[in-house]
């Protein structure tokens, strides 16, 4: 905005200039403030090109990290699938060894019943071998 208002005295001064012929004195007094004029626009493009350049950068940086932030989620969702997968292998062995334990504990529970009726017909064979054996003496 200083520098519209800066344009504006010069046009009003070279105005001024051309009317009244004032010459060489208020000449070189506009030439002075078109000169600083200049150089404050200058400054100031200088200083928006940076802005923009950090401005742009900032933009990759952010476009960047975006990308590396997909990047992740992708190799995660791939990770947890794999996962997934293995926990419901997992979970069918469970199934699979849990019937099996359950079938060997049925067999090892008729095992001691057929064990129990063997040590029960081994008791009554040696009842009446004791028994039988004295009677033949």
């Amino acid at each position: 905005m200083a520098a519209f208002r800066d344009m504006e005295e010069l046009c009003q001064g070279l105005l001024s200039l051309l009317g009244a012929n004032h010459a060489a004195a208020q000449q070189r007094r506009l030439l002075g403030r078109y000169g600083k004029m200049v150089e404050r626009l200058l400054e100031t493009q200088d200083g928006a090109e940076q802005q923009l350049r950090e401005i742009l950068k900032a933009e990759t940086d952010v476009a960047q990290s975006l990308l590396d932030a997909k990047e992740q989620a992708c190799q995660g969702g791939a990770e947890l699938q794999q996962i997934e997968a293995k926990l419901q292998k997992a979970s069918e062995q469970d199934t699979h060894l849990k019937a099996s334990l359950l079938q060997l504990t049925r067999e090892l529970e008729d095992l001691k019943e057929v064990e129990a009726d063997l040590e029960k017909q081994e008791k009554e064979v040696d009842d009446d071998t004791t028994v039988t054996i004295p009677a033949a003496m």
